[in-house]
């Protein structure tokens, strides 16, 4: 890990627990997947796929679960 920007799942409203559920999604892919270049292409493949989107909506949701939690 290069750098440690999660010191707390605490937030001051549900919306920044929402939004840091998000970013906790979005930093997921981003470390499985480092490669920028194949992200990018890969990300027209699932923009238009409902059930891809699904997906990625329920992963947001575990987060927001997770997030939750520590409130």
């Amino acid at each position: 890990m290069a750098d440690i920007w999660l010191t707390s799942l605490i937030t001051e409203t549900p919306q920044e627990g929402f939004e840091l559920a998000i970013t906790l999604s979005r930093r997921g892919v981003k470390y499985t997947q480092p490669n920028t270049e194949v992200l990018h292409k890969l990300r027209s493949e699932y923009a238009e796929n409902a059930s891809d989107l699904t997906a990625a909506s329920q992963v947001v949701a575990i987060n927001f679960q997770t997030v939750a939690c520590c409130q």
